[in-house]
């Protein structure tokens, strides 16, 4: 099927927009105080997807009271009654995958059969700490006749959430599990590029929970600080970029509310010489996140080759990656999708045109698709560069676009040294049939989540986050689920009674 086809055939799914664009709090819709609305844009076709509300400081206040209103109903509910409700709205997630993937691969530009897959991982994390509720347990103290010592955990109370743009759903839905599971009342700040998957996910949830539990204030960079300087908010948790990372730390400073931040990555695969240069291949491109344009945390954007099979995986490399085809993201038959915005994809560019300048070699891809009926959208073809130096630009900083830089090594020490050199450590991959070099690598690079001969997989239950600059806090597991907690100590002395036995 031909571009002009595919189009044509897109406009033919049903997409279902929310119909509520204002805020949620209190169970309730509320339009933003300001009066000022902003319009949602497809980055595949640059048609305007309608406007919603741009939110400010004095909404946020407002959806900060109604939160604390619901807190003592929530956390008082029995546990296993609060993961009822949760398995319940699971299940929803799950009736209506296909309406939610729609409308993110237009709202956010990523392929819409990926993006089902979004809402499956969702439904599966509300899921998982569903069947944690009874997990936040405490700890006696043994301190001799006549005392008691015990702690317990107890829900923080109103935590803020702020949501990245590359899985808009996902991320929204996915990640009120953990704290509502223990008891807090969330506000959810979605992305100013991509919230209308989140307010259509009010629509269906809203009335599954009590008024004020679950709220959605969509708006920009001043609902993000007021969500994160508030003082009536408890935790402040972020996914995205380093430097808004460092910008929510600081502000929360000023009340001492936790933090929990999932930041940026420029991560590395290295493959050794004894592995198959077939698969090194296959993970090489897979880890990358194509499909998505490379707008992924935890794509290895540094692929680390050894000398011995580099110009192998080059050539295999270059073929794989033909898969990947930039298209209109509501098209079932889509294998990549577009760039967020407009910004962000001239910044991309920029990086393409700055590796050409110093001298990396560009194997395959570096510029827009020529086909005219993407020539409205934000499409970049998948880009490699191979021979890239650690001085170059895009070895050194996270482009977060559809670009790959290949490095050939020979001296392992140096190697090591060149992939710990950036201040990022999200993730890592490994490819080698040796398992003492495997574990010792592993052990070597300055990553949080690290894999050998397997790229991109997160795993429920294993804890996923940082080192250094890629932030703070561990997700995806019962970690998460008790950072959400406050730990209480409760000591008894157990007085006789007098005359009494």
């Amino acid at each position: 099927m031909n571009t002009a086809a595919r189009v044509k055939s897109a406009k033919a799914e049903t997409l279902r927009l929310p119909e509520h664009r204002d805020a949620f709090y209190g169970g309730e819709w509320h339009k933003p105080k300001s009066g000022k609305y902003v319009d949602s844009i497809n980055p595949g076709t640059g048609e305007s997807l309608g406007p919603f509300a741009d939110c400010g400081a004095d909404d946020i206040d407002a959806a900060v009271q109604a939160a604390k209103k619901a807190f003592d109903g929530w956390r008082n509910t029995p546990p296993l009654e609060r993961a009822r409700v949760l398995k319940r709205i699971a299940a929803v997630l799950r009736e209506n995958a296909d309406e939610l993937a729609m409308i993110d691969a237009a709202d956010c530009g990523n392929p819409v059969h990926e993006m089902v897959m979004d809402a499956t991982v969702a439904a599966a994390q509300i899921e998982f700490y569903a069947g944690l509720v009874t997990e936040m347990k405490g700890a006696s103290i043994p301190m001799g006749p006549g005392v008691v010592n015990f702690s317990v955990r107890e829900p923080r109370g109103v935590v803020g959430r702020i949501i990245p743009f590359n899985h808009p759903f996902m991320f929204c839905a996915g990640k009120a599990g953990a704290p509502l599971a223990t008891g807090n009342v969330v506000i959810m700040k979605p992305p100013e590029q991509a919230p209308l998957s989140s307010l259509r996910l009010a629509e269906l949830i809203g009335g599954l929970l009590p008024p004020g539990v679950f709220n959605i204030v969509p708006g920009g960079r001043e609902a993000g600080s007021a969500l994160t300087t508030h003082p009536g908010v408890a935790m402040i948790a972020l996914i995205g970029s380093v430097p808004t990372g460092r910008a929510v730390m600081k502000a929360a400073a000023d009340t001492l509310k936790p933090v929990m931040l999932e930041l940026g990555g420029k991560n590395a695969l290295i493959a050794y010489p004894d592995a198959d240069p077939d698969e090194v291949a296959g993970g090489v491109v897979g880890g990358m996140n194509f499909t998505w344009c490379g707008q992924s945390c935890g794509s290895t954007s540094r692929a680390f080759v050894h000398e011995k099979i580099y110009d192998a995986v080059l050539a295999k490399v270059k073929t794989k990656i033909a898969h990947f085809k930039p298209g209109i993201a509501t098209d079932r038959s889509t294998t990549m999708g577009a760039i967020i915005s407009k910004s962000q994809y001239e910044r991309i560019l920029g990086f393409i045109d700055s590796a050409k300048q110093e001298g990396a070699r560009l194997l395959t891809g570096g510029g827009r698709p020529s086909d005219p009926a993407l020539a409205k959208g934000f499409f970049i073809e998948p880009t490699v560069f191979a021979d890239v130096q650690p001085n170059m630009r895009i070895a050194r900083e996270e482009i977060f676009g559809p670009v790959l830089s290949v490095f050939k090594w020979s001296d392992e020490a140096k190697m090591l040294e060149e992939v710990n050199a950036v201040e990022y450590g999200l993730t890592a991959s490994i490819w080698t049939n040796d398992l003492s070099t495997a574990h010792r690598t592993a052990g070597a690079v300055q990553a949080g989540f690290v894999w050998i001969n397997e790229v991109s997989k997160h795993f429920l239950g294993a804890p996923f986050g940082g080192y250094k600059q890629s932030g703070i806090g561990r997700e995806e597991c019962i970690a998460e689920l008790l950072s959400f907690t406050r730990e209480k100590n409760i000591h008894i002395n157990l007085r006789r009674r007098s005359g009494g036995h």
